[in-house]
């Protein structure tokens, strides 16, 4: 019999995982024969670990057949939130106090855009009052924009006018190289932003979170 720590075991779980990741990066879900072909196992493999997983509620078969992720995974994604919040409050922090303008962390949810972290400047007279858990589609504003940017792997900042609030200007990047994380870093000012100059500090608290989150 194979204990915890055989190599048979751990051979499993790598295989489960791959599965998961598979099943995760399927947008139409996957069938057990083709996550059987793309992991280069037998069917009654696949078959062996969806069971396993399906007990979790991490991945499910819809009516056709197809394994698709499990509510518990949307649970795990929520849970890890405030660890991101956390990792990325000292860039974030820096960053509205260098430019001095709200600045955030903004991840994609669903088809929206989620203020996940909103640090205000401490030394302005007047600032955007941006709130953490704001919502708005991912084809306005800076940060949604960043995003679907970041989404087709393009690098750089991108910038907004009154998209999302009338007089507002918002520049933002992706947060690039944090696997399963679609996000974008920002800020925002009532008044027009330097372009050239904020926006370079956008890219690097940007690359600074991915780096924190990835070390």
């Amino acid at each position: 019999m194979a204990t915890s720590s055989s190599p048979e075991t751990a051979q499993t779980l790598d295989r489960g995982l791959r599965l998961l990741m598979l099943v995760a990066d399927s947008v139409g879900g996957v069938t057990i024969t083709e996550a059987a072909e793309r992991l280069a196992v037998g069917r009654a493999v696949v078959y062996r670990l969806a069971s396993t997983l399906a007990a979790h509620n991490l991945i499910r078969r819809d009516r056709e057949g197809r394994l698709r992720l499990g509510m518990s995974v949307l649970d795990l994604a929520r849970r890890a939130q405030p660890l991101i919040a956390e990792a990325a409050l000292p860039a974030l922090r820096a960053l509205a106090e260098k430019v001095g303008a709200t600045s955030h962390l903004t991840i994609a949810d669903g088809g929206e855009a989620l203020a996940l972290l909103v640090v205000e400047p401490s030394w302005t007279q007047v600032h955007v009052a941006y709130r953490t858990g704001s919502r708005h589609p991912l084809d306005k504003g800076a940060a949604g924009h960043a995003i679907v940017a970041g989404r087709l792997g393009k690098q750089g900042y991108v910038t907004s006018a009154g998209e999302l609030q009338s007089g507002a200007y918002g520049v933002a990047a992706p947060v690039l190289g944090v696997d399963g994380l679609e996000a974008s870093v920002g800020v925002i000012a009532l008044g027009p932003l330097d372009a050239a100059t904020v926006g370079p500090q956008v890219i690097a608290t940007a690359k600074q979170i991915a780096a924190s989150l990835t070390s």
